[in-house]
């Protein structure tokens, strides 16, 4: 992970090494600058070091000099890709590097053989080359100023340099010759036929086979475990592949997850840590946290606040973590799903939901886990995965058993041998909720505003949210511009 910063059509250091500085935080081992020899360009990059600490340095440059690269994230068939392009071509291990060269051979179709999370920023033979991973899992924003183009991996990366800012789209490949184009589009189509014990099994093939591409790693290495069925889930997959997986969670004194937690990481024999925060330590991050985030949205500053400090405590220890995210919205996890008791309505809201996440929970996860230079993975977003999981019957997601409508429920049943029953059957239990931070965010925002009613808490709790990210930005128009909302459609 990383923070990358480019600017095209103009030879400007300085406003590079600004883009730079205001993403420190993603990439604290080191920073690089590129500039292009024919024409005005130039990329930076601070570097979050995983893989080819040593060497691994970016900007990537071809040994002939006509490519350079500036790249955030992980590309999990770097191997595959490297027997493809030629050993000999490569200057370091760095998984990025198979991003250099499988796109100065191929162009901009080689994207699509990219099988990651990633966004970078690439220079070749005097054309600029820039891409996002299919489903948003990693960050990228663009700016147009004075004829030129400026790519950063944050918003606040742009502030005092440029007013209008917008979302490069994740699944979308720029080439300044011909611009920009999809070249990824989720599958939308109707669920397949599956007999269940076939599903069941394709489930928990495909799923551990997520996990295990994503163990690599030259550094230190864990799972977030909140103790909900998701990261129990993932934690169990990746147990089998590494001895001593640490596992981390947090909450207040009390909370369930940090009981959940303790009982599945005793269940599977990892090296837990767990972290009990305070009200007072809370209410002094949540304007950092704020900072971070770049939303002040209510629910996801309510799930930001405990895996900020997850993400925190873990960074203490490991460079790397897994996470559950993703698995609500391809098997129906969250409470008003239940709404829908159409399966093709059911079904068309969680292509919805997955098409969505790129600047909502995803947003989260890199925010919160970035901001103190720590990479978080999620398996359950790999492409197969997610053309597995949105292939599986709407039916078989929200199923009936005994007059009760049950969350996830071919999931459940997919993994329930690996994790206790009580785990795996456990009501779903929303991150902030089980920790016991939403709870303790609303009552604060009352204390703040006694007067206001009961019926305007919601709003309330937003509003301050909104004043708090505003004050820590010179142009908070900017970043608030860009905030999304989780939209819940109405069942049809």
């Amino acid at each position: 992970m990383c923070g990358v910063a480019a600017l095209w059509g103009r030879s400007d250091s300085a406003a590079v090494r600004n883009l730079i500085a205001k993403q420190r935080h993603r990439g604290p081992d080191g920073e690089g600058i590129w500039y292009a020899a024919s024409h005005d360009g130039v990329l930076g990059h601070c570097r979050l070091a995983i893989i080819d600490p040593e060497a691994g340095a970016q900007p990537l440059v071809s040994v002939d000099g006509s490519a350079a690269l500036a790249a955030n994230g992980m590309i999990y068939n770097d191997l595959a890709l490297r027997r493809e392009n030629g050993e000999s071509a490569y200057r370091t291990k760095s998984d990025s590097e198979s991003i250099l060269h499988s796109v100065a051979a191929g162009g901009p179709d080689a994207v699509a053989r990219l099988d990651g999370m990633f966004a970078f920023v690439m220079e070749h033979e005097g054309h600029l080359i820039a891409a996002r991973d299919p489903i948003g899992i990693k960050p990228l924003y663009m700016a147009r100023l004075e004829g030129a183009l400026a790519f950063a991996s944050e918003i606040k990366a742009f502030e005092g340099l440029a007013a209008e800012v917008e979302e490069f789209p994740a699944g979308h490949v720029y080439d300044s010759r011909t611009g920009l184009r999809r070249y990824y589009t989720l599958p939308d189509g109707a669920p397949d036929a599956w007999r269940l014990n076939d599903a069941l099994a394709a489930l928990r093939e495909t799923l551990e086979h997520a996990v295990v591409k994503r163990l690599r790693s030259d550094v230190p290495f864990g799972a977030l475990l909140s103790g909900g069925l998701d990261s129990s889930i993932i934690t169990a997959l990746a147990r089998r592949h590494v001895e001593g997986l640490q596992t981390f969670a947090v909450g207040l004194p009390g909370s369930a997850d940090l009981m959940a937690a303790r009982r599945v990481a005793e269940h599977l024999g990892t090296r837990h840590h767990e972290m009990v925060i305070t009200r007072d330590e809370v209410v002094a991050a949540l304007p950092d946290i704020l900072y971070h985030l770049e939303s002040f949205d209510k629910d996801l500053v309510r799930s930001a606040v405990p895996c900020y400090f997850v993400s925190r405590f873990a960074a203490e220890r490991v460079k790397v973590v897994l996470t559950g995210e993703g698995a609500d919205e391809l098997f129906a996890g969250y409470t008003y799903y239940r709404d829908f008791t159409d399966p093709e309505a059911l079904h068309a809201e969680l292509c919805r939901s997955i098409g969505s996440m790129h600047d909502i929970n995803l947003q989260r996860v890199d925010r919160m886990t970035m901001a103190h230079g720590l990479e978080g993975r999620v398996p359950f977003l790999d492409t197969d995965m997610i053309a597995l999981g949105l292939g599986l019957p709407a039916e078989w997601k929200l199923k009936a058993v005994n007059g009760r409508r049950i969350e996830k429920w071919v999931l459940r049943k997919a993994f329930e041998d690996m994790l206790p029953s009580d785990i795996v059957w456990r009501d779903k239990v929303q991150f902030d909720q089980g920790s016991g931070l939403a709870d303790l965010l609303a009552a604060e925002v009352r204390r703040r505003d006694p007067n206001r009613g009961r019926s305007d808490d919601s709003q309330a709790e937003q509003d301050h949210y909104r004043a708090l990210l505003a004050q820590r930005f010179a142009d908070p128009e900017q970043v608030l511009r860009l905030v999304s909302h989780w939209e819940q459609r109405p069942a049809a």
